[in-house]
């Protein structure tokens, strides 16, 4: 008798639970209810994952946005370097005084220097 009773029990059980498991009451009721702070806990941090990689990608864009920035400005820096290089070469400054005019002379005898004795 004990023998049919347990069988009654475990065939109740196996047809209870598939009858759960298909209608959905197991997944709800059992499953989620008992591990809801840990499906809270994947959740934020499935959250602070996607948040990261974006913030990620933004800083990344950033990076290389300044870097072809930088990479323009050493450019432009080299062109001025030349062109200034050039403008202050003496030829060059004795051509663009007689083309404005200024009526200034180069000199014709090396600088010296004054020395005046304190006393």
């Amino acid at each position: 008798m004990a023998g049919i009773k347990e069988n009654n029990k475990k065939q109740v059980k196996r047809g209870s639970f598939m009858k759960e498991l298909l209608s959905g009451s197991m997944v709800t009721e059992k499953i989620i209810l008992k591990n809801l702070g840990y499906i809270l806990l994947l959740t934020f941090l499935a959250a602070v994952y996607i948040g990261n990689r974006f913030h990620a990608e933004k800083i990344t864009r950033e990076i290389a946005g300044l870097q072809r920035e930088v990479k323009d400005l050493k450019a432009e820096s080299l062109s001025t370097s030349a062109d200034l290089m050039y403008v202050s070469r003496q030829s060059e400054v004795f051509r663009l005084v007689k083309e404005k005019g200024l009526n200034l002379e180069e000199l014709k005898t090396p600088p010296f220097r004054l020395l005046v004795d304190k006393k």
